[in-house]
């Protein structure tokens, strides 16, 4: 009797030690999170407190999930935790076995995460998980979290081209020529017309000679262009008016001239001869390739597009050597060699936060979203849509996105440089508009308070006065007599 139950009491502890070690192990492995702790930082909530308890498949991509110090987190987890304050449940996340996001295999079944859950291994799906009318067949998505599109990531250094002959003509946008240009022009007319106009710059038109010809308007605006000081100088208000705004005026286009040529020096954007997926296609220095497997791969398969379907076979021709297996192997094959990857846009901008000699092409296709997947019928669909649109509208989503997207390049916004536009300079051409006005309707004042200070003496009207000196001022011919200098 005695060794019957010593003999029970030693496979009780040994199984009690098995079940503890088991325990131990569970907790040590990085791909199996234990309960969640629902909100942001807040305690666990396990089963013990009556939540329902959800197993939530993923994959390891960084910033969506990444293994740190033995422990999940990244921008999945975050969301999760704030779900899972939201919805209260609690949750034991765990990484995909095949590391796949979920395709049709060739026997017909669906690999990835979607295929967990149709086998019932995991009930919900919290991952960068694009939304496809063949995925959602099988699974039902929630609401999008994120918005993407299909871009193109490429390398600075293998993408540049040497810079045309008239770079230094691209900090302006034409637009913003045409109006310099103008406002040159209309600017020049308007001091000689003052000067003309003012008694104060041409006190007697019949035996003076204005300096201010139309000829040495053009020259005085060019010199103020030039940031250098030009004859003939202006003696009446109204043409110093004129003079001083056209001078404020070409110190600020100045400012901003150098301004943005110095960023399209620093730059890559206008070097980029690959700024949309035709332009990839008719080269032929690059490489391209997408994940094996991915929904973009399948966007290009399917897509009428004839650029999409070239795209298409020269992949599936070459699938064995331009095909990748993860993203992380994608970003190391464009740094390391002559490669272009096709993937998701907001995963291309986190590379290029995070590796600064990277870059996005500028045009962006199939606009997308990633959803939580569910099993179809699930009760969880619609309580998780509501509660990502609650998210969203509380900003917590916009401060996800920038918490995990925080970019390391400290020149970062030069990479995204573009030409000038005039509504950037629209301030300044209205001040150099009302300027010209002021400076106008001073001429006028002048000629018009000389024209009745001679009325008292000629004993005529004031309006015969100042249309007689308007009309000798506009008419006078060219061989008059030249004054003496002052």
């Amino acid at each position: 009797m005695d060794k019957a139950l010593h003999l029970v009491f030693c496979v009780i502890a040994t199984m009690l030690l098995l079940r503890e070690s088991r325990q131990a192990g569970e907790k040590n492995d990085p791909k199996m999170l234990a309960a969640s702790r629902p909100g942001f930082g807040s305690d666990s909530r396990g089963p013990e407190e009556g939540l329902p308890t959800l197993t939530v498949t993923t994959i390891l991509e960084d910033p969506y999930v990444m293994v740190r110090s033995a422990e999940l987190e990244g921008y999945c987890i975050d969301l999760l935790k704030a779900l899972a304050a939201m919805l209260r449940f609690s949750y034991r996340v765990k990484v995909v076995g095949d590391g796949r996001y979920g395709a049709v295999s060739s026997r017909g079944n669906w690999t990835g995460m979607i295929g967990e859950i149709l086998r019932q291994e995991a009930d919900i799906a919290v991952a960068p998980l694009t939304v496809t009318s063949a995925r959602e067949e099988v699974v039902s998505f929630t609401t999008p979290f994120l918005q993407t599109g299909i871009g193109i990531l490429l390398r600075k250094d293998t993408v540049s081209q040497e810079m045309s002959f008239f770079h230094f003509l691209a900090p302006f946008s034409k637009e913003t020529w045409t109006g310099l240009l103008f406002a040159y022009v209309l600017t020049c007319f308007c001091l000689f017309l003052v000067a003309r106009l003012s008694p104060c710059e041409w006190n007697e038109p019949k035996n003076e000679e204005n300096h201010f010809t139309f000829l040495n308007s053009l020259w005085f605006g060019a010199g103020a262009l030039a940031l250098q000081g030009v004859t003939p100088r202006p003696k009446a208000v109204s043409v110093r008016v004129i003079a001083a705004v056209w001078w404020l005026f070409t110190i600020a286009l100045l400012a901003a001239y150098i301004a943005n040529f110095a960023a399209l020096l620093s730059s890559g954007s206008e070097q980029l001869p690959i700024q949309t997926f035709e332009d990839l296609v008719k080269q032929r220095k690059l490489e391209f390739g997408t994940l094996d497997g991915s929904s973009t791969f399948y966007f290009f398969k399917n897509s009428k597009n004839p650029i999409h379907q070239m795209i298409y076979e020269y992949m599936d021709k070459r699938r064995d050597h331009v095909l990748v297996k993860t993203y992380q192997e994608a970003v190391e094959r464009v740094m390391e060699s002559n490669y272009a990857f096709i993937g998701e846009s907001i995963s291309q901008d986190l590379a290029a936060a995070r590796h600064c000699n990277l870059i996005r092409a500028p045009e962006v296709i199939g606009a997308r979203g990633f959803g939580i997947a569910t099993a179809q019928a699930s009760q969880w669909t619609k309580k998780l849509s509501i509660a990502v649109l609650k998210l969203r509208e509380s900003g917590d989503l916009d401060y996800l996105r920038n918490k995990w997207w925080e970019s390391s390049c400290l020149h970062k916004s030069r990479d995204r440089w573009s030409p000038l536009q005039p509504q950037a300079l629209g301030g300044l051409f209205l001040t150099l508009a009302i300027g010209l006005a002021l400076g106008v309707i001073a001429a006028v004042a002048e000629l018009l308070n000389k024209s009745r200070r001679a009325a008292g003496h000629v004993k005529k009207s004031c309006c015969s006065i100042f249309t007689e000196e308007i009309c000798a001022r506009l008419r006078i011919k060219e061989n008059t007599r030249p004054s003496q200098e002052t």
